[in-house]
């Protein structure tokens, strides 16, 4: 327990449960190309259900459901709005720009989050040939950059009346999506009712090794499967990974909750035993803090290491601490007692 390492760089790093681990060994397979999975064709149809859509596709990450979207939603030179903070705009590789050919207009919204006046504030005039013609809205729920940070639905519906109005496409990388909808009222067929796609990720919160779901139109996925195919994205006997997807929609989400519930106590100890002068509102399982401007996040993050707690820079200020499946009460115990002693080395 003393060399137990404490890793919380973020909710990727699960591991399959053994009952998840049971269903993947016993999944029936077939080939996925030829859409003869039939654990993968079980795993897209149950998603596809949940949202209310007419279909989905599973693919291996998040960024290519994401960029799978934004290449089937755009022509090259149109342009796509999504918060300065958001996944698919810093975290995809410049993706949008490599596989869509399209611009980008990065706004500044709250914690992540854009609203209905931001949007349509930077909707291009379409009769300019000066400007590229805005055409897809990406919002991101819960918000990375942002602390986990949790859209109100209602702005959302304001954000679509903005972009129906406008002729715009409303995407959602919904990577985080299921630790909104634990702590809303909301249900996963009222966002497939607003939302012309969206992405769904398997692997965080969910604690599936690999896998994420892209959902929307029939005519939508249909395209969205050739373009996988292009980025060598189409994959053979993935029914073992599906069957970890099926597993976790049916006895993780509700796990979400638990993971919340420590990350509240994860920014309590750090206020309470470190130079974290200020956290991010903890709404799920995300806790970003702020150190003071002359302590570097990378010298911190350091720090922790020596105490085998793993946590992430997350700007020059800013680190990130995240709460996951494998995260248990009893290492929240460790991780207190561990920050004490850190506490007591630093103002000794």
């Amino acid at each position: 327990m003393e060399n137990e390492v404490i890793d919380l760089r973020s909710d990727t790093l699960t591991l399959p449960t053994p009952e998840m681990r049971s269903v993947m060994n016993d999944a029936v397979l077939g080939d996925d190309v030829y859409n003869e999975d039939p654990t993968v064709n079980k795993l897209e149809e149950k998603v596809a259900a949940m949202f209310g859509m007419e279909a989905a596709l599973f693919c291996p990450t998040g960024t290519m459901t994401n960029q799978l979207a934004i290449k089937v939603h755009t022509k090259p030179g149109d342009e796509v709005i999504c918060d300065q903070l958001s996944h698919v705009y810093l975290y995809e590789g410049g993706g949008i720009a490599m596989n869509a050919f399209s611009s980008v207009r990065p706004l500044a919204g709250d914690y992540g989050k854009l609203s209905a006046a931001l949007v349509k504030d930077a909707i291009n005039n379409p009769n300019d040939i000066h400007q590229p013609v805005t055409k897809l809205v990406v919002l991101e729920n819960t918000t990375n950059k942002g602390g986990g940070s949790i859209y109100n639905f209602d702005e959302i519906k304001k954000i679509k009346k903005i972009c129906t109005d406008h002729g715009l496409i409303l995407h959602l990388d919904g990577a985080r999506l299921f630790n909104a909808l634990t702590e809303t009222s909301e249900t996963p067929k009222e966002y497939g009712e607003v939302f012309d796609s969206i992405s769904i990720c398997l692997s965080k919160g969910l604690g599936c090794p690999v896998g994420s779901v892209l959902i929307g139109s029939l005519e939508f996925i249909k395209q969205a499967r050739r373009a996988r195919k292009a980025m060598g994205g189409g994959w053979r006997q993935a029914g073992g990974l599906a069957a970890a997807g099926i597993y976790a929609l049916d006895h993780h989400v509700s796990l979400l909750k638990n993971d919340h519930l420590r990350a509240k106590k994860v920014g309590n100890l750090l206020l309470a035993y470190t130079e974290i002068i200020r956290l991010y509102p903890v709404e799920t399982n995300i806790v970003i803090g702020e150190l003071p401007e002359d302590r570097e996040a990378v010298s911190f993050v350091a720090g922790m290491k020596e105490k085998n707690i793993l946590c992430s820079p997350f700007g020059k200020n800013l680190v990130r601490f995240v709460t996951h499946l494998d995260f248990t009460d009893s290492h929240l115990d460790i991780l207190e007692s561990r920050l004490k002693l850190y506490n007591t080395g630093r103002t000794s």
